[in-house]
């Protein structure tokens, strides 16, 4: 039974990245790309993650697409041609995504993709989230800190591009 969901989580995932990309509005695309988040949280509950689960909700859903969306509002992204955008890349594109399924469904049919879900125990999983909390504080303080650091950086960032576009248009 969980094969059958991790398929359908999967084959979600991976149709709403390809619609982040198609979309020629870059509201629709951050619509589709809080999808993607979602499926790939609900594969992290399939493998009996439950706080990357939620991280990846909070996180991603919650913060990053919010900050995402109110910069696209902000800049008015849409104004520009599709063709701009996306400079004839096309021709690569599918080519590459035609091969990649045709190697999933290979490694599929052949079962060389599964992932052995016995091997988790009830007392590991409660243990979770205090390893990955005390790792994360202890052992990943310094790369922890710096991903805090680059986040502000990239947010002073956007801001300063936003304040720079209004100061053009007054």
């Amino acid at each position: 039974m969980e094969q059958i969901f991790f398929y359908i989580f999967a084959i979600l995932a991976v149709a709403s990245a390809i619609a982040v990309v198609a979309a020629k509005n870059p509201v629709h695309s951050a619509v589709y790309l809080i999808i993607c988040f979602l499926q790939v949280a609900a594969l992290f509950i399939l493998l009996r993650a439950p706080f990357l689960a939620a991280a990846q909700v909070f996180i991603y859903v919650g913060a990053v697409m919010v900050l995402f969306l109110f910069a696209v509002l902000v800049l008015n992204v849409g104004k520009e041609r599709l063709g701009e955008q996306i400079h004839h890349q096309s021709v690569i594109v599918i080519p590459a995504v035609i091969l990649l399924l045709l190697m999933m469904g290979i490694l599929v049919a052949k079962g060389r993709l599964t992932a052995p879900m016995g091997a988790f125990t009830e007392k590991a999983l409660e243990k979770n989230t205090e390893v990955i909390g005390k790792m994360l504080f202890s052992k990943y303080l310094f790369p922890f800190e710096v991903v805090s650091v680059l986040l502000l950086i990239a947010l002073i960032g956007a801001v300063a591009l936003v304040m720079k576009e209004k100061g053009s248009q007054d």
